[in-house]
């Protein structure tokens, strides 16, 4: 009988939303946290990119130095640099959070093994492309290094990548351990978000697309390239919805093996009697903002109608919104409407005088009436210019007021001072009319809040709400939208407002807010977490196909218990030892930090003379060498006379050089460039000013003048040494 799998040992998730913040994945990965923990427990490791690595606190994350720790100590001893600890989420599981700059000075030739490999293309991409890819071929080094050392010969280990920003980690596997099963997960794909976003007809000439073509046109060649390869490669192939499977259909020739949508958890959802205390408070703060904002006073009555999530003027429906806003304004409706737009946008901090209104400074006047937050070139922002078009400039004649929140709600913003959430369960109705929507996290949020929504069937919630035949009177109404049908469209939505808020009275909307609360439960991850375990078994009985690469296989279990090694062999365990240069070799670290071996002939040909070959392999790198040397190799250095003399008279040199930095007399300059040209191993320049501007700064630092260069800070460079005469 052919042998099946459910699921595997080790489950690795891969994503650049883990432990950061960025948009709805973080959320899909974040919830179904806790039922995935009950499965797999600490089998189960989620890998993130360590974008905090300067800070010294990391949202949702806590270290924990114990959690494997013998292999993490091998695998930092090998040069991977990460923090292993819990996210702060349900379940709390182990997550890995990789430092992927090191990678960076390498990058063109990674790049041009896979552009062999595998024809990737990377020629066109830019940091936001660089970063990511980077992150991706670090996430997989650290499955890779976990592999060789954890997993036993019955063992078996997947690895999850969600979009194309951890896609090199599937590319990595393939090539380097294809024993290990792979899926990938787009959420949307980078084709569909450029079309959409460029007001492009997506929809009826979906087939007739030419991705190629677009790619070079769009300007996203790279990262079109990687999500192909991603798509293409991988074991199992999922997306959250059949909207985003079409896409993959007609750009890359494949669609969904599995359907993941996404769901939540409950338990972090109130139940249906807290959402009713939560309404009162959360719509008392939003009317006495805007109160404030307005300088008029609305009362309990007033309807309030919201929108949000990421800032997608036309994909996100948020261009229909507000020409329907205008509309609804002219409209004769008894009561007055609040239309909250909650999109993070470039903000500058709270409207002061709002602020200040709000603290108890009633005498104040708020000139700004649509804004809660200011924010940079307001001028050019759509969201405010769509407002002008439609007339809506919160005057005291006006219905219909628009209250612009451009702030990230997490409760600390001065001026409401709540969780998104907090503030969601205020609205009597939201909308989000989306044109171009792969699952849509923020109509299924609104239901669990207990908040009637109206979603498009361009979501792909909405389409699967569609399938379930479920009524406006369900909480959930889908709004038809395609390519063509924009005033028929926002027509309908105009419709269904003023029903809602006009024929509907108080208890049959109170009726409607509990039948949404209880299709939320159609979308609780305790159902919908069965479609990743048929992804897990699907790709796991892939890699059946390749079970013979498994390290170790060649150990024949059976034979070995008939032979009772398991009674009499012993079990080796390897210990690392972390390298402590002795007394007379300790020189050697303080000069490898100091960049000013890079100008001294004597000091580079001694750091040379340690292994010529490997001084040319680790690229002149003189904290690389020193790391790489063993036990004997320092041994060889300590009793080796020629070199301690050479050490010694390098080291009094410079121990002089920096002595008489101390004495340097004013005035000081201050040396602006974009880029300094140190040496290879600082990556901070490109071209032939980042050349002079270095060897400007050499000069200057012998001539011991007082000069402090300032310049571009990378984020991510790799190697913290010192150029400043005073260390």
């Amino acid at each position: 009988m052919e042998r099946q799998l459910e699921h595997p040992d080790f489950l690795f998730e891969i994503s650049w939303e883990i432990c950061n913040k960025v948009g709805g994945i973080y959320t899909v990965l974040s919830t179904k946290s806790g039922l995935l923990y009950n499965t797999f427990g600490d089998s189960q490791i989620y890998i993130g990119p360590d974008v905090w690595m300067e800070t010294t606190q990391t949202p949702d994350f806590e270290e924990d130095k114990e959690l494997f720790k013998t292999w993490t100590t091998k695998a930092h001893a090998d040069g991977l640099l990460f923090r292993i600890g819990r996210w702060q989420v349900p379940g709390k599981p182990i997550v890995i959070l990789v430092d992927f700059r090191q990678y960076f000075q390498n990058r063109n030739v990674i790049f041009a093994e896979y552009w062999e490999k595998y024809k990737l293309d990377s020629l066109s991409g830019g940091w936001d492309y660089i970063e990511p890819v980077m992150f991706g071929y670090a996430a997989a080094k650290v499955i890779e290094s976990f592999y060789n050392f954890n997993i036993s010969a019955s063992d078996t280990i997947m690895a999850q990548f969600h979009e194309w920003m951890s896609g090199m980690g599937i590319l990595y596997l393939k090539d380097k351990l294809p024993q290990i099963s792979t899926i990938f997960t787009t959420h949307a794909t980078i084709m569909g978000r450029c079309i959409a976003g460029n007001c492009l007809p997506l929809y009826k000439d979906l087939y007739n697309v030419n991705p190629d073509d677009l790619a070079n046109r769009f300007n996203i060649r790279a990262k079109y390239s990687m999500e192909k390869l991603s798509v293409t490669l991988c074991d199992v192939f999922t997306t959250v919805s059949e909207l985003t499977s079409n896409e993959c259909k007609a750009f890359y020739k494949r669609s969904a093996d599995v359907i993941l949508p996404n769901g939540f958890d409950r338990s972090l959802s109130p139940d249906i009697n807290y959402c009713d205390g939560l309404r009162k408070d959360a719509k008392k703060t939003i009317l006495n903002v805007a109160s404030a904002m307005c300088n008029e006073t609305f009362s309990e009555d007033t309807h309030i109608i919201l929108t949000s999530g990421r800032y997608e003027f036309h994909n996100k429906g948020i261009d229909m919104f507000i020409d329907v806003l205008g509309k609804l304004n002219t409209c004769d409706i008894k009561e007055n409407l609040i239309a909250v737009i909650a999109v993070p946008a470039n903000s500058k901090g709270p409207v002061y005088e709002l602020k200040e209104k709000l603290s108890g400074n009633k005498d104040v006047v708020v000139s700004e009436k649509r804004m809660t937050h200011e924010i940079r070139h307001a001028n050019s922002d759509a969201i405010l210019n769509a407002c002008d078009r439609n007339n809506l400039y919160n005057d005291s004649g006006s219905k219909v007021k628009v209250m612009f929140i451009p702030v990230y709600l997490n409760g600390d913003d001065g001026i409401f001072n709540m969780s998104y959430y907090k503030l969601l369960s205020g609205a009597d109705l939201s909308v989000f009319a989306s044109y171009y929507e792969p699952w849509g996290y923020t109509p299924l949020e609104s239901i669990a809040y207990s908040v009637p929504t109206v979603t498009s069937n361009l979501s792909g919630f909405g389409k699967w709400i569609e399938g379930t035949g479920a009524a406006k009177e369900q909480g959930v109404c889908i709004l038809n939208r395609n390519d063509d049908n924009y005033d028929e469209a926002a027509k309908n939505l105009l419709t269904y407002i003023k029903d809602f808020f006009v024929a509907y009275n108080k208890d049959e909307q109170a009726k409607i807010r509990e039948n949404a609360f209880k299709t939320s439960d159609g979308f609780l991850w305790d159902t919908l977490l069965d479609n990743y375990f048929k992804a897990y078994k699907a790709a796991l009985n892939i890699s059946l196909g390749r079970e013979s690469l498994y390290k170790d296989r060649v150990l024949d279990y059976e034979t070995a218990v008939e032979e009772d090694l398991s009674l009499t062999a012993p079990v080796w365990r390897k210990v690392y030892v972390k390298q402590a240069l002795p007394e007379c070799l300790k020189a050697l670290r303080k000069l490898s930090m100091n960049f000013w071996w890079s100008w001294n002939h004597e000091a580079e040909k001694m750091f040379r003379s340690i292994n010529p070959e490997r001084w040319e392999e680790l690229q002149h790198n003189p904290i690389a060498i020193i790391e790489s040397l063993s036990v004997k190799e320092i041994e060889e250095l300590e009793n080796d006379a020629s070199f301690r003399e050479s050490l010694d008279n390098v080291f009094q040199e410079f121990y002089s050089y920096m002595e008489q930095g101390k004495k340097k007399k004013d005035p000081s300059i201050a040396y602006f460039s974009m880029e300094y040209g140190i040496h290879n191993s600082l990556k901070i320049f490109s071209g032939g000013l980042g050349m002079l501007a270095g060897d400007y700064l050499k000069e200057m630092s012998d001539c011991n003048v007082n000069i402090t260069g300032i310049g571009l800070m990378y984020r991510y460079g790799y190697f913290k040494q010192s150029l400043n005469p005073d260390g």
